[in-house]
């Protein structure tokens, strides 16, 4: 069957494939979450600062 070097190679195989489709959901759906979040905030603010400067003139 499997020799013990075989064995760990196809352990360490395993590992990355899981560590690397982890990585891939993390990217492919917090991160764009978490830029397009920071971005309709960003916009919120200067819309915000906006105002204020129409009302304070």
């Amino acid at each position: 069957m499997f020799e013990f070097d075989q064995y760990l190679g196809f352990l360490a195989f395993l590992t990355i494939l899981t560590i690397g489709f982890w990585l891939m959901i993390f990217l492919v759906s917090i991160l764009p979450y978490w830029i397009f979040g920071a971005a309709k905030e960003r916009l919120e603010e200067m819309r915000e600062e906006r105002r204020l400067k129409r009302e304070n003139s």
